[in-house]
């Protein structure tokens, strides 16, 4: 904390036995020197061109000039091949073709990405995959009620016999 303070404060020292007008004027534009430089410094920072990562648009990744190549989805669940591609580090861009009734996806992406999103592709299927298998099996309470209906309808032989045995 206390180092965060120092690097926030400016100091301004003056020797006191000889100040006069013309010291005062030289430290007052030393300072204006030194804060128009940590103006332009930052100006300069903001105007430097980003290069986007992840989600963009297909005009930002068309204007990297690197090389483009695409896959259709027809799954209308993209966003989990979103958050999948972010764990990749994938540069990708997403399109929606209404075209055709149910909605195709058009992703777009890097040619030098090509192996990062086969993995990424590789993952999701797998995930959708897993899926599709869980959605398949019968739900615990549909199989309870199930065994139910059969202990129900069961014929079970409630006459007692006392017989003795011997």
């Amino acid at each position: 904390m206390q180092e965060e303070v120092e690097n926030r404060t400016l100091t301004l020292v003056v020797s006191g036995t000889k100040f006069t007008g013309r010291l005062l004027k030289a430290a007052i534009s030393k300072y204006m020197a030194h804060c128009k430089e940590k103006k332009l410094q930052k100006q300069r920072s903001r105007d430097a061109p980003v290069t986007p990562h992840g989600k963009q648009t297909v005009k930002q990744l068309i204007g990297q000039n690197q090389g483009i190549s695409n896959i259709e989805i027809t799954d209308p669940s993209i966003k989990e091949f979103e958050k999948i591609a972010r764990k990749y580090g994938v540069d990708y861009a997403v399109k929606k073709d209404r075209s055709s009734s149910p909605p195709k996806y058009l992703i777009f992406f890097k040619g030098r990405d090509a192996d990062a999103l086969t993995a990424a592709f590789t993952e999701y299927t797998n995930k959708k995959v897993k899926k599709a298998e869980k959605t398949e099996r019968p739900s615990v309470l549909a199989k309870l009620s199930q065994f139910k209906e059969m202990v129900k309808n069961a014929v079970v032989d409630r006459t007692k016999r006392k017989e003795l045995e011997r």
